[in-house]
């Protein structure tokens, strides 16, 4: 029997009442660090920069109207003079966290991917592995009946949120437990059929114990472009780190969820949460500890082979060729026929540290960059 065990959380996310539509006001603006090419549709909500707490109050009728007004204003201002752009901004950004509930999208029907729709042979999906090996610099020598172990919990997390025949497409599996921080890339070609790896890279989720860290949520997400992704700009910050990795990286944005809180009683509040990249040379060496306020980090080269095979990308793909802008989309892709809508993410709370999942070195961690706490 293999040392992994574990339940799954309940943490699935949920739909939740969404209040009426707002007048339009200006879209707010991105957050620090990322950015969107020129001509492209910005998401109609904020995106920041991190996920904080975020207590969701809602606005008084007046207080929602004298907000957008505001911005409405502003907006006319800005029209006709280029200084009052900042003002715009300001306007636009109130009045977004005025009118925007904190809340998870409903889930949307899952649109089936190219090899769903045609029944192609899954050999393709088996060969993704020799390309993970050749793409993805920081891979993990998972053994079999571990590989197995995580397929197994895999499929629960999957029973628990209504997806349980859920086949022939990619489902990416993170266990956020301090002694394995690992993202693992899973396959199966049909219902009924064990889930088999792909591939695994260590990763960093959220660090408790500091204020504004959370626990990485659990349970099962979908990736929808009502929760736009975006790509990093790769400036820095104070400390002269980039918080969502080197220009370009893209940041897979998986909405509102309830985080738990790692400081002070404890508790849940709202968080924004995403997976992405970090800064290549300050951050990607601590990948295999906590270390985020929540998200969950991937090496470099996975989220370039995420991006650049589609491998959450079904529900983008779809919308693309029913003619939606799906700026995100780079137009040199090669999005694989298998590809997935689910983050899942999973604790199985090992007491001690396999020896496939080594954590960064004691020089590493001993060298930890100022400021490395203060991004994502």
């Amino acid at each position: 029997m293999s040392a992994v065990s574990g339940t799954v959380a309940a943490g699935r996310v949920t739909a939740m009442p969404v209040a009426p539509a707002a007048p339009a006001v200006p879209a707010p603006p991105m957050p620090l660090g990322a950015s969107i090419p020129h001509g492209a549709s910005v998401p109609e909500r904020g995106l920041p920069a991190m996920p904080v707490p975020m207590p969701a109050q809602p606005a008084s009728g007046a207080s929602a109207a004298s907000a957008a007004s505001a911005a409405s204003a502003a907006s006319a201002a800005s029209a006709a003079s280029e200084a009052s752009a900042a003002s715009a901004a300001s306007a636009a950004s109130a009045a977004s966290e005025a009118q925007a509930p904190e809340v998870p999208l409903p889930p949307e029907p899952p649109e089936p991917n190219l090899a769903q729709r045609t029944g192609l042979p899954p050999a393709g999906a088996f060969a993704m592995r020799q390309t993970f090996a050749k793409e993805v610099n920081r891979r993990l020598a998972v053994p079999l009946p571990d590989q197995q172990a995580y397929g197994r919990l895999l499929q629960n997390a999957l029973d628990e949120d209504g997806h349980g025949d859920l086949a022939n497409e990619f489902v990416v599996l993170v266990d956020r437990s301090a002694n394995v921080q690992a993202v693992f890339v899973y396959f199966r070609a049909k219902a009924g059929d064990p889930w088999s790896m792909i591939g695994a890279s260590p990763v960093s989720t959220g660090r408790p114990g500091t204020y504004d860290h959370f626990l990485t949520p659990l349970g099962v997400f979908q990736h929808v472009p009502g929760n736009m992704d975006f790509r990093a700009e790769g400036t820095l910050n104070e400390f002269k780190i980039r918080g969502y990795g080197a220009r370009d990286m893209r940041i897979y944005d998986f909405g509102w969820a309830d985080g738990e809180r790692g400081w002070g009683k404890g508790g849940k509040s709202p968080m924004r949460f995403q997976m992405h990249a970090t800064d290549p040379e300050k951050l990607e060496p601590l990948l295999g500890m906590w270390h985020s306020k929540g998200c969950v980090r991937i090496p470099s080269t996975l989220n370039t082979f995420f991006d650049q095979h589609g491998i959450l990308d079904a529900q983008y793909e779809a919308r693309a060729s029913e003619g939606q802008s799906m700026w995100v989309l780079k137009a040199n892709r090669k999005t694989t026929p298998w590809a997935g809508h689910y983050l899942v993410v999973v604790d199985t709370d090992r007491k001690t540290r396999p020896a496939w999942s080594p954590g960064p070195g004691k020089a590493v961690r001993e060298h930890i960059p100022a400021g490395a706490d203060t991004v994502d």
